[in-house]
């Protein structure tokens, strides 16, 4: 098993290998969440241009103001399929970056299991130490008692 200060030390670099990543994490759950945001605002949009053209063909609207709309209506479309995608890759990007979080963490918690049992392992051998002196101690004790 290797010694406990070099288990540490590993210890250490994994937790700051886990921080950075819990950082990276953060970040990218937050542009995640301003691309959902500007996609919201998109659709709100859409959907509040296209209840205008709607109204405005109840009132009565010319071809040109209909070719119009229906122009900016797909530019519309196109702006909120390309901010959908836009989205796919931040949640992407967030499953990335959770998975790198975690695998970091199980890398640093696997080395704490390894600090622990290094210690047990050191205290089973000190036990055994100590009861062989005290054994011995006693064997000395009874011999000289006779």
């Amino acid at each position: 098993m290797a010694n406990l200060s070099a288990l540490e030390t590993l210890i250490e670099l994994a937790t700051k290998e886990t921080e950075e990543a819990a950082k990276r994490l953060g970040l990218a759950v937050k542009a995640a969440a301003d691309t959902e945001s500007k996609l919201m605002l998109l659709q709100d949009y859409r959907a509040e241009y296209a209840a205008r053209f709607q109204a405005s063909m109840a009132t009565g609207l010319s071809a040109m103001g209909c070719r119009n709309f229906q122009l900016f209506m797909d530019k519309l479309d196109t702006a909120v399929a390309s901010q959908q995608n836009v989205v796919n890759e931040a949640r992407k990007r967030v499953e990335e970056r959770r998975t790198a979080w975690q695998a970091g963490e199980r890398k640093r918690m696997s080395y704490g299991t390894l600090v622990t049992r290094a210690q047990q392992d050191e205290r089973r051998r000190d036990d055994k130490r100590d009861q062989k002196a005290m054994d011995e101690h006693a064997a000395r004790q009874h011999l000289f008692k006779r």
